[in-house]
């Protein structure tokens, strides 16, 4: 072959192979986020579980037959059987429809009160961030002081001061939950707020609103949604926990942790009651953790996965 039709013939390829290199597009980073998601298994299992049990909690009055608080003694303490398939507790309540509706109760509570929490957490961490000087110093040890109390006791303090309301449960959970998600956005907050894009934002005349709204809140995002899974399996602890102590949701109105509370008296002949109040517990926070970590492994943008 002729060196020169070689030469020709090896630079038209080279040049077709960068064209192709140039307009193939990127995959974006929510693409590749997804992608790593749908790859882990055990972050898809714990995705389709908490679909299952919202799915539940609406539509509660579609997949049971039962009301949760009608009562019917001449069937207490009945073992699970194809009438009754979690069986009855000790006032003859079908105990099915109680743990399916009692998943409104904490589902609703990790719901409101992580999204207030995590509002005001972000807006008092970017601003934190990005203002600094007397307002960081000041959000930072008021902070430190409600990060000094243990969450589940600061809550039953709040709890006891506001009074026994589902309303209340949902403002004491939110209130312990504010502070680290303020920690979690102002750390990352603070290591994007001296990049050079936010910067030249700056040079250009940009508004600081613009600039956290454009610039700074979207690096926050990805540990954002990876507290936002972790507070919400935290919140349906919580409010089970409350619920158990008495300063939760007012009787007959079911909760988990009221029906753990009713059970435990009776675990010697009538286990099911509090075992399946646990479990229902036990996979909500299950899904919520392990979707949590796949998360996490997704949006790392150091993962080489």
């Amino acid at each position: 072959m002729n060196p020169e039709t070689a030469t020709h013939s090896t630079t038209e390829r080279t040049l077709h192979t960068a064209n192709e290199v140039i307009l193939r597009p990127e995959r974006s980073l929510t693409a590749l986020a997804v992608s790593r998601l749908v790859k882990n298994r055990l972050a898809v299992l714990g995705l389709v579980i908490l679909c299952a049990l919202i799915v539940a909690a609406t539509m509660a009055p579609l997949l049971t037959r039962y009301s949760p608080t009608a009562m019917d003694t001449s069937n207490r303490f009945q073992p699970p059987s194809l009438e009754h398939l979690m069986g009855t507790d000790q006032f003859g309540r079908d105990l099915l429809s109680r743990i399916v509706y009692a998943g409104r109760v904490s589902l609703t509570v990790g719901i409101i009160s992580v999204g207030v929490a995590g509002l005001l957490g972000t807006i008092i961490g970017l601003t934190s961030a990005y203002y600094g000087g007397w307002w960081d110093l000041l959000v930072s040890r008021l902070m430190d002081v409600l990060f000094a109390f243990p969450p589940v006791l600061l809550a039953i303090a709040i709890m006891a001061a506001l009074g026994q309301n589902i309303t209340n449960v949902m403002i004491a959970i939110g209130i312990v939950n504010t502070p680290i998600f303020a920690r979690v956005v102002r750390a990352t907050a603070m290591g994007v707020s001296g990049r050079l894009f936010v910067e030249a934002a700056q040079a250009l005349g940009a508004s600081n609103r613009r600039i956290i709204l454009k610039h700074v809140f979207p690096n926050c995002l990805p540990p954002l949604i990876v507290q936002t899974t972790v507070a919400f399996a935290w919140a349906v602890i919580a409010e089970a926990a409350l619920s158990f102590l008495g300063l939760g949701t007012r009787p007959p109105t079911p909760s988990w942790g009221r029906i753990l509370d009713e059970g435990r008296n009776v675990m010697e002949y009538a286990p099911w009651q509090p075992v399946f109040a646990g479990l229902a517990i036990m996979i909500t926070v299950f899904s919520l953790n392990v979707l949590g970590d796949g998360l996490r492994d997704a949006l790392d943008p150091e993962s080489t996965r």
